[in-house]
């Protein structure tokens, strides 16, 4: 089984221009059984690397609260409504 450690110090941007890459390869049909099998492996990896990132990012999204004036008066979590 091939060693996936580096995945998970990729950002979102490598992580995702990777995986678009591998599914590129993999629609393209010309590459290798034993290839394709791995590729897939790491683009499993990837996806849930990128998936990883954006959870993280949207649980720091923050809305902004506005006063009754409507100047900013704080924050709120995106999702606490």
């Amino acid at each position: 089984m091939a060693d996936f450690a580096d995945v998970g110090t990729l950002s979102f941007e490598k992580a995702l221009a990777e995986l678009e890459t591998i599914v590129g390869k993999l629609e393209g049909g010309n590459v290798p059984l034993e290839e394709s099998i791995t590729l897939y492996a790491r683009g499993e990896a990837l996806k849930a690397r990128c998936d990883a990132l954006l959870k993280d990012a949207e649980a720091r999204v923050e809305k902004i609260t506005l006063s009754a004036d409507g100047r900013p008066a704080g924050t709120v979590p995106l999702d606490g409504e």
